[in-house]
């Protein structure tokens, strides 16, 4: 449903897109991430023909960006990275209005703006203006108004930012049910969780070119596997310690510079832990904590850029309120 084939972009001598390729399957989410200035928003901008790229191609649902923009705009749904809704209208209006942007005619755009008012627990408020809105319900706002015109493919460009635990973790079961409805989508995100939770592939990318390419699970294995963390009760165990572990480390052990803390990568998960608690049990060592950790999206960013992963593009212009671009 959305495949860009070497697409550059670049302002000035900044080159923010340098060749990047990208697909993504029909029904399926792809989960793009990168650190600051890496080119995400400025990917969702070309796929959305809201810029054109200054080399390369993408096709949308079929269509080509750059030949046939308005049938690319009638096939998908955008939500940008801040909430595109008008505070002084309610937000039943505001869904109206995205409705007879569209041209659903009058009385399907009402019947529209009401049903998902209800699907984004919206219908109590919906007849408020948006300005007494919380953060959360902005957002879902700005989601359903992606939603008006039932696209085939939804671009999500950082649909979380800014929102609270619980917020965000709600706008996540959204996001699945559309998935799971047969949306395909495209993702950015600053949160990896969030890539971690949703997306089906990730594509890694950093100054505008993929670096890494995979689901969640096989990028982790990337920086290595599991690891078994202990912190010790006494420090003077630490030798014992650290004989333990390397009954049943597949590498080095390291020693935290307090002395006290050690971590082994293991293979086996449950059972390496296991192994190690009867080990540490037989050399005499007592610890305070002791568990079993996977290696993050996090390490996975820092192995492959050396930074972490922000949330602005920096290589590209301001923000714009781009819904009114694409439904106009």
């Amino acid at each position: 449903m959305i495949t860009a084939t070497g697409l550059v972009k670049r302002y000035g001598d900044v080159v923010a897109l340098d060749g990047l390729d990208l697909v993504v399957p029909e029904g399926t989410v792809l989960g793009v991430l990168g650190p600051n200035g890496a080119g995400k928003t400025t990917a969702v901008r070309i796929l959305t023909t809201l810029l054109d790229p200054d080399a390369g191609s993408a096709f949308v649902a079929g269509l080509d960006v750059r030949d046939d923009p308005a049938g690319v705009r009638e096939r998908i749904g955008l939500s940008g990275q801040y909430a595109a809704v008008d505070e002084h209208l309610t937000g039943f209006e505001n869904l109206d209005m995205v409705g007879r942007l569209y041209r659903l005619g009058r009385r399907p755009s009402i019947t529209r703006a009401r049903e998902l008012l209800e699907q984004f627990d919206l219908a109590d408020a919906g007849d408020r203006p948006v300005k007494t809105y919380s953060g959360g319900m902005r957002r879902r706002l700005d989601l359903a108004a992606a939603l008006v015109a039932r696209p085939s493919v939804l671009f999500l460009d950082e649909p979380t930012t800014g929102l609270d635990p619980r917020s965000r973790s709600d706008m996540w079961g959204v996001i699945r049910d559309l998935v799971n409805g047969g949306t395909t989508l495209l993702l950015t995100t600053q949160y990896l969780e969030e890539a971690d939770r949703l997306a089906d592939d990730i594509v890694v990318i950093d100054r505008g070119r993929e670096i890494a390419h995979g689901t969640a699970d096989e990028l982790k294995r990337q920086v290595g596997g599991e690891r078994v963390e202990l912190v010790l009760a006494d420090r003077g165990d630490i030798d014992g310690a650290r004989a333990a572990l390397r009954e049943v480390a597949v590498g080095e052990v390291v020693v935290e510079d307090d002395g006290r803390g050690l971590t082994a990568p293991v293979r086996g998960g449950a059972t390496a832990l296991r192994t190690t608690l009867r080990r540490l049990d037989e050399w005499g060592v007592q610890v305070l904590d002791v568990g079993m950790r996977r290696p993050t999206l996090d390490d996975v960013f820092l192995t492959l850029t050396g930074r972490v992963a922000e949330d602005d593009d920096s290589a590209a212009p301001a923000d714009t309120r781009v819904r009114q671009e694409v439904t106009s």
